[in-house]
């Protein structure tokens, strides 16, 4: 499975990338649907929810704190929405797992 989110982990595709660590990336959505759209990316390649194995948990676990951490370097701790897209005909237009992080603030 390659998507545009593996070109861009692999330096592949330019895009905004706004944090990384060792096993995810955060880049800006490239078609935002707020003032403020990340895309949180985990460098594994996942395809949905549906495919996480018990292994993931952590991996799971730090796309939430980089939410976390990035929501207070943006000073929007007080308004912001996390969400996953599951199954394409439900939004999941790359099949490759990745949190969004939207606020208007």
């Amino acid at each position: 499975m390659t998507s545009i989110f593996t070109k861009i982990i692999a330096r592949e595709i330019p895009s905004d990338i706004v944090y990384e660590q060792e096993n995810l990336i955060v880049i800006k959505d490239i078609n935002p649907q707020a003032k403020i759209h990340l895309l949180i990316i985990p460098k594994k390649e996942i395809e949905s929810i549906d495919h996480l194995e018990d292994e993931d948990r952590e991996l799971l676990a730090d796309m939430f704190f980089a939410a976390k951490k990035l929501a207070y370097d943006l000073c929007i701790t007080w308004w912001y929405k996390l969400h996953f897209n599951v199954w394409k005909n439900w939004w999941q237009e790359v099949m490759h797992l990745h949190l969004h992080l939207l606020s208007n603030m």
